[in-house]
């Protein structure tokens, strides 16, 4: 049972937890003009093919990416509360995101204050090159050729924006070396949304298909001067057409309170 402190502190930590969880589904790759920051022929050759690879991601449009299974984990150890919730997430043509809940276990307190706004987030946010991994807004510098753990040759650079910026991130992003499209970034937040974070550490790993980098997986770890941690996990996988039928509908469960 939740004391009346900790209601308290659940409803100012929503409040900041709101603003980072647009910023965290935000960033993506998008075209801009580079600058290389120094680095030689053969890297910044790796790094243009990059933004023409994504250039040409962005196009991309299929049923596959726009038609979505969410598995959301989300907890805040410190009051023992947790929760997770599956749905079917559809992204239409002119870019709408809806969501059929298909279930949720947990504490109602980690559905309305971490998972909902999780989603409200992805329903709102619109594209921001200004937070978008690209050289106009980060300097790249490039730490060589690697195998993965599953594998896949990548290509590894290490990130960091030119200056400091809610939403920009210091870290690394890998490129798969057949395509040159991202399949993981890992970084950290350099300027956090709030008062309450003391920092905010995140994973997103990507899977690259029909020439387009689709989300598989996105960790966070929130540390807060509030609640201490709030852990969040996503998990996607991608569905038939006939699965993603009737996804258009919200469940009225997930309103924010």
């Amino acid at each position: 049972m939740l004391l009346g402190r900790d209601v308290l502190h659940i409803k100012l930590k929503a409040k900041h937890l709101r603003s980072f969880l647009v910023l965290l589904v935000s960033a993506g790759p998008v075209m801009g003009a580079p600058m290389e920051g120094g680095m030689d022929a053969s890297s910044t050759a790796i790094l243009n093919q990059y933004l023409a690879a994504s250039a040409s991601a962005t196009g991309v449009d299929t049923q596959s990416q726009r038609s979505m299974e969410l598995e959301i984990d989300a907890s805040i150890p410190k009051l023992k509360k947790q929760g997770r919730l599956h749905a079917l997430r559809n992204i239409s043509k002119v870019g709408k995101v809806t969501y059929r809940v298909l279930g949720f276990q947990g504490d109602n307190t980690i559905k309305n204050q971490v998972i909902a706004r999780y989603l409200e987030a992805e329903q709102q946010v619109k594209g921001d090159s200004g937070l978008a991994l690209i050289p106009t807004n980060y300097k790249f510098k490039f730490k060589g050729e690697r195998e993965a753990n599953t594998g896949l040759n990548v290509y590894v650079f290490q990130v960091s924006p030119w200056r400091k910026r809610t939403g920009l991130f210091k870290g690394e992003v890998w490129l798969d070396a057949e395509t040159h499209l991202p399949v993981y970034e890992k970084g950290r937040l350099v300027k956090n949304p709030s008062v309450f974070f003391k920092k905010v550490e995140f994973e997103r790993a990507f899977t690259v298909r029909n020439g387009a980098p689709v989300p598989a997986h996105m960790r966070s770890i929130i540390e807060t001067r509030v609640v201490g941690r709030v852990e969040l996990d996503v998990n996607y996988s991608t569905v038939d057409s006939a699965s993603s039928q009737g996804a258009g509908t919200s469940s009225p469960s997930l309103a924010v309170n």
